[in-house]
């Protein structure tokens, strides 16, 4: 019986063998290794940029971190000196009521854009 199931098992191999071209394999095999190569070379540039660019990143981060501290402190300084200046528009506003039309003082109460909307 094992006889028998290994010649069914050759004929079964030797018939899909027979369904491809020797020659057709090969070239696949050729086109793959082609493949293959031209990946490694594409990972191989990625990997260099990717080290240059966190490189790039390095030398960059301290001193992008320094100016948005920088920004940040003088936001809240900007923000300080805007509500002084408000409180002494309503504080001339209250003391020379005369000196203001109607509705002149809420235009230039605060004139200055929102910072913290998105910009359309």
């Amino acid at each position: 019986m094992e006889k028998s199931t290994e010649t069914a098992a050759e004929e079964v191999a030797a018939q899909f063998r027979s369904l491809v071209d020797a020659e057709d394999v090969a070239s696949i095999r050729q086109t793959q290794h082609l493949i293959l190569g031209r990946l490694q070379d594409g990972n191989a540039v990625l990997t260099h940029f990717n080290e240059y660019s966190e490189q790039c990143f390095a030398e960059v981060s301290s001193d992008f971190a320094s100016k948005t501290r920088l920004l940040k402190s003088m936001k809240a300084d900007l923000d300080h000196i805007f509500t002084k200046l408000r409180g002494m528009k309503a504080r001339l506003a209250a003391t020379y009521p005369d000196a203001f039309p109607d509705g002149a003082m809420a235009k230039t109460m605060d004139q200055r854009p929102d910072l913290e909307s998105p910009l359309d």
